[in-house]
């Protein structure tokens, strides 16, 4: 007959083999990752607003007062840029364009003026600047 074996004693060490679960026992890494996948769970949402009970109330005052006026400053801003872009551009149109359309008008008759004068003479009096022994154009007249 096989000698069983001891019964520990109360107050005596306990054997690795004694310490290890037994049958279907769950290791404790396991339950550990089943708590994990519980606390998964939660949404995002849910997630985020657990986090406002990390701050104080000063805090969150703080945060919506730069918040807000964050936003009244990019709203100003936008006004301005919108009242500023429009001054500008009916400026440039109502005193730039005008001139800017005499200017061109002035070259076009010019070049004009000295293909007319091309045509009649030659076409070596408009490098030249007139026919020889003809007196000079006077000036700002073509």
């Amino acid at each position: 007959m096989a000698a069983a074996a001891p019964a520990a004693s109360p107050g005596a060490p306990l054997s690795p083999k004694e310490l290890l679960p037994k049958g279907n026992a769950k290791k404790p890494e396991e339950e550990l990752e089943e708590k994990d996948d519980e606390e998964l769970d939660d949404t995002l949402s849910e997630r985020l607003w657990s986090l406002t009970e990390m701050f104080l109330e000063s805090v969150w005052s703080a945060a919506a007062a730069t918040f807000d006026l964050s936003l009244f400053v990019a709203q100003k801003m936008y006004g301005f840029s919108r009242a500023a872009l429009w001054i500008g551009t009916t400026s440039f149109m109502i005193l730039v364009l005008p001139v800017v359309f005499e200017t061109e008008k002035l070259q076009m008759e010019q070049q004009q003026q000295l293909q007319q004068q091309q045509i009649l003479l030659g076409p070596n009096t408009g490098l030249s600047g007139g026919m020889p022994g003809a007196p000079p154009s006077l000036p700002g007249k073509i």
